[in-house]
């Protein structure tokens, strides 16, 4: 056994007939590789239900099927540069942010080969979108409206909701979904909406209050369809604060 050093980082034992010095003085050797890609788990919010962003796929394998933006790691690029590149190509959607959500890596779970995924998500304000790039359609689904994904996007999927339910309680994430002025009957239909369940209104209401976090504009949703409630504001300092203090939990 020899011990080499491969690009100054990790060092790995292997045969000596399984690796060669190139002429850039880095050591290689042949080594089944597995293939990687992004896909991007895109939640919004149309004021009723909570929706995902999914596109329709215009090539094989799954033509036809519905699946998650995403696609092959580039070689100069990030792995979070693909997530964002292929949203991009394929629904014409920017997001400034994305959180990983995990890495997907069962042997059959992509009929081309080894193929490991890393799977993001993200919050966003929903907006219209087009399928483009090797996507032959995008469109928003109801959450219970989603059809068999391809791949293994459905095992992706429950677990980017049921990573939404649990930042739920510790994060103000739903703040991102909903417009910039909102009512509590608006914000109490989003919480109910990830979670899939029903709160007393009057509780909701006083437990959201009591935390801090939102701020009376003084203005009225005259949209509202029966009594105008007021309209609110995230205060996102009084976020933070009780974050650094670890107060920040919201149990309903």
């Amino acid at each position: 056994m020899y011990r080499v050093k491969v690009t100054q980082i990790y060092d790995y034992y292997i045969m000596k007939e399984d690796w060669e010095k190139t002429v850039d003085g880095l050591y290689s050797y042949e080594y089944p590789r597995a293939a990687m890609t992004a896909d991007a788990v895109i939640f919004g919010f149309d004021g009723q239900d909570l929706q995902v962003l999914l596109v329709e796929r215009g090539v094989e394998p799954y033509k036809g099927c519905w699946a998650f933006p995403g696609g092959f790691l580039k070689m100069d690029e990030t792995i979070e540069e693909c997530a964002q590149r292929e949203l991009r190509e394929e629904t014409g959607l920017e997001s400034g942010y994305m959180e990983q959500l995990g890495v997907f890596s069962d042997v059959e779970r992509d009929p081309r080969g080894r193929v490991i995924t890393t799977a993001f998500y993200a919050l966003v304000r929903m907006t219209e979108v087009k399928g483009g790039d090797d996507a032959a359609d995008a469109r928003w689904f109801r959450i219970k409206d989603v059809p068999r994904l391809a791949f293994d996007h459905d095992r992706i999927l429950r677990v980017a909701v049921q990573r939404l339910r649990e930042d739920l309680h510790f994060r103000p994430i739903g703040f991102e979904l909903l417009p910039e002025r909102f009512s509590i009957p608006q914000l109490q239909r989003l919480y109910e909406s990830i979670l899939d369940i029903r709160f007393d209104r009057r509780n909701f209401q006083k437990k959201m209050l009591s935390t801090g976090i939102l701020v009376d504009t003084g203005e009225k949703d005259e949209a509202a369809k029966h009594r105008a409630g007021m309209l609110y504001v995230f205060n996102k300092d009084q976020y933070d604060a009780m974050k650094r203090d670890g107060s920040m939990r919201l149990e309903f």
